[in-house]
């Protein structure tokens, strides 16, 4: 078993937190991604998991193992790094050879010239050879076994740097941003031989990057963080459909999540853009919500009424199948953008009025602290509920 637990976790560079009371489970097997913008501690929890970085409070075990003070080299782990981290003058099969040799050699056997005569030399390098070799034609680049790193293109460097952790075939794989570096197409080329990677070894791996196309489609399970605070963690749709924060909802998605400032009139109804929203559960009038539309969420519909904004098109992107139409609806701060069917849509230009619904189902309701609520998540609502099971 080779799950990864980790309990309170903090860490504090001087007076600066970085990580606050991180606490998460990752199954064996599992692929997590660990989601957030630059600076939200993504990167420095990765590191306190591989033993870069020491934490200033909680613990981590992997497998059935707390490894607080265990030495990065004997957690049984494999990091890959943004950078790649090749050595130039190396070749390809040298590079990928390189933690075998550390490993499987002493210091001795390790030496230039006398490690050369030392018992057992023969047979170890050949076996090194043999793994490298294998591992290299798994992901393609056997043909460049002979290159250096500097005679590689973007990609085969990342293949190198992938397999130079395979070959460990490590309980763990660790990978920080190892995509950043690839152009559009590669990218999209490369996230799908990551996920066909993880399939085929089965191991756990943990992923950090902040770009949510790369989450969204390659993990089980996706964490986003922020601020050195952990917001979610749930399969990559729930994320989308079904987020707990509004920095969550704000975060996922493109086109970003519409927000809409709304007051609650009368329990059940939230006045917003010179219109009346449908809310879960009884809340109490006057008080101040977030009401989160995705694009996609909207239909075109005939007139105004409730769970309808009505607005002049600003701006109307063709995106094949799909347009995005970007509404100025009085009473809010930015355009409105709603995804429709090219095919559903009348033709539509700049000026236009337009009449867009929401079935209340569709709706993300945020309190003003930013936490979701849900039907039965509000006092007055709970006391519903409990009415009704009674």
């Amino acid at each position: 078993m080779s799950g990864i637990v980790i309990n309170n976790l903090k860490k504090s560079f001087g007076t600066t937190s970085v990580l606050s009371d991180i606490s998460l489970e990752i199954a064996d097997g599992e692929f997590l991604t660990l989601l957030g913008p630059s600076g939200c501690g993504k990167s420095t929890l990765l590191r306190i998991l591989a033993g870069l970085e020491v934490q200033s409070g909680g613990s981590v075990a992997i497998g059935e193992r707390v490894v607080d003070g265990v030495r990065p080299k004997q957690r049984d782990v494999a990091m890959v790094f943004q950078s790649y981290a090749l050595y130039p003058h190396m070749t390809v099969a040298q590079n990928m050879a390189l933690p075998l040799r550390m490993r499987r050699l002493s210091s001795f056997q390790r030496l230039p010239v006398i490690g050369r005569f030392m018992p057992g030399m023969t047979a170890t390098l050949a076996e090194i050879e043999r793994d490298v070799t294998r591992t290299a034609k798994a992901l393609g680049i056997g043909h460049l076994l002979a290159r250096k790193p500097g005679q590689l293109s973007g990609g085969q460097r990342q293949r190198v740097a992938v397999g130079r952790a395979m070959v460990r075939q490590p309980a763990v794989f660790l990978m920080d941003e190892p995509l950043s570096n690839l152009d559009a197409k590669l990218r999209v080329q490369m996230r799908a031989e990551i996920k066909e990677l993880h399939q085929r070894l089965g191991v756990t791996f943990v992923y950090v990057t902040h770009d949510q196309s790369e989450a969204m489609t390659m993990s089980d399970r996706v964490a986003v963080m922020l601020d050195g605070e952990l917001l979610q963690v749930a399969p990559p749709q729930e994320i989308y459909a079904d987020p707990d924060d509004r920095r969550v909802a704000e975060f996922i998605g493109s086109p970003k999540i519409n927000m809409l400032e709304a007051r609650v009139r009368d329990g059940r109804l939230a006045e917003t853009a010179g219109t009346s929203f449908s809310v879960p559960g009884d809340i109490t009038p006057g008080t101040s919500l977030a009401l989160g539309i995705r694009p996609e969420a909207f239909h075109l519909v005939e007139a105004g009424g409730h769970n309808i904004l009505t607005g002049a098109v600003r701006m109307v992107e063709h995106m094949g199948s799909d347009l995005y139409v970007h509404l100025d609806v009085p009473g809010t701060e930015h355009p409105v953008i709603a995804r429709l069917l090219a095919e559903r849509a009348p033709q539509i230009t700049s000026g236009q009025t337009l009449h867009i619904g929401v079935k209340p189902e569709r709706l993300l309701v945020f309190a003003a602290d930013g936490k979701r609520l849900r039907p039965h998540d509000h006092p007055r609502a709970k006391v519903l509920h409990m009415r009704e099971r009674a």
